[in-house]
């Protein structure tokens, strides 16, 4: 299939597979799914496999293989990739589906792999930090399994060793975030007050998992998590859980100084996310001088009249939009005029 108009309206029933094009788009953009964490969930159950491709701009072939047992397999104009990273670039893109209101109201969980994302199409280097990191977490529990019945000089060695490592990565990981929501709050409030008709002010507001007190600045945040380490472990070995790091970072989203989380309205919440994700666009936008793709999965759902016209009106020009929809009459004028508009049902087809 080859894409004709900046805009592309894929238009169906639920249920059908409109979203199925949408999430290629998205894996081959950014490696990620929004929808699964393993692979084995993103291939048809009849098959062993899948395997995806497409021409991006300037001519770059970028293909990616799922397996349902063993590891992706990438290429980049042909070429076998050692780094799926290297995939990442010719094809950026930032995503909505309904499963995004989960960063409003689900878990903290969520909003810090939302931010993660972002600061990865920032920095791709980025993923080693948070594979370090994790794989750091994980070997502290086995430490904490294994010796709490034994305690001694050997077991706080070994501590010692990590926390040096687990400091050195959080701060990083830390100073990364902060500095995306940095960038990225003053724009989200813009989306948000132009998305409400200057109704809605966004705060975000970053609550790290660790005291990060003073200037930012690598060295004395680095020390300042390891002490900080060292003083929970008492704690840790009673719980079992390492109550410093990243991993227990929070992002508060406030609309009019409360949490959208506990008093948005459906509908101000699918804003909040929507101002989140092109305040997203935007921003990897001015860093790369190109906008990304915009995949927009049913986005218009549980969105008010007013608020549907203004987000078309908002993404209807610069960006490259691929959009699905259960009717194509929710889309009017300039949209239907000058988009390319696919029937999913025809999808296998094309």
């Amino acid at each position: 299939m080859e894409l004709t108009e900046n805009r592309l309206l894929v238009i169906g029933p639920n249920g059908i597979g409109k979203s199925n094009l949408l999430e290629a788009v998205e894996l081959l953009g950014s490696l990620r799914s929004h929808r699964s964490n393993s692979d084995k969930d993103l291939v048809h159950w009849d098959e062993s496999r899948a395997f995806l491709s497409a021409i991006a701009n300037d001519a770059e072939k970028l293909e990616l293989e799922l397996r349902r047992r063993g590891g992706r397999k990438a290429w980049r104009n042909q070429k076998p990739l050692i780094r799926q990273l290297d995939l990442i670039g010719p094809l950026r893109c930032v995503g909505f589906s309904s499963l995004d209101l989960n960063l409003v109201r689900g878990e903290p969980a969520l909003r810090r792999n939302w931010l993660d994302r972002v600061v990865l199409q920032l920095e791709p280097i980025y993923s080693d930090l948070i594979s370090r990191f994790t794989k750091l977490l994980r070997q502290r529990s086995q430490i904490w399994r294994h010796w709490r019945h034994s305690p001694g000089q050997d077991r706080d060695a070994l501590l010692d060793a990590f926390d040096v490592q687990m400091a050195l990565v959080s701060t990083r990981i830390h100073r990364r975030r902060i500095r995306a929501l940095r960038h990225l709050e003053p724009l989200a409030a813009e989306w948000q007050l132009r998305l409400s008709k200057g109704k809605e002010n966004l705060q975000i507001s970053y609550i790290p998992g660790s005291n990060l007190e003073g200037e930012e600045a690598e060295e004395p945040w680095r020390l300042s998590i390891g002490d900080q380490l060292v003083a929970q472990r008492q704690e840790e070995e009673r719980l079992g859980i390492c109550r410093v790091g990243p991993h227990r970072d929070e992002v508060d989203l406030l609309l009019n100084d409360l949490p959208a989380r506990r008093f948005g309205s459906a509908g101000q919440q699918r804003t909040v996310v929507l101002a989140l994700k092109l305040a997203e666009l935007e921003l990897i936008g001015e860093l790369y001088g190109e906008p990304p793709i915009l995949l927009l999965d049913d986005v218009l759902a549980e969105l008010d009249p007013i608020r549907q016209l203004l987000l078309l009106e908002a993404v209807g020009e610069k960006h490259q939009c691929l959009v699905s929809a259960t009717h194509i009459e929710k889309f009017e004028g300039d949209w239907q005029r000058n988009s390319q508009v696919i029937e999913a049902e025809l999808m296998k087809a094309i």
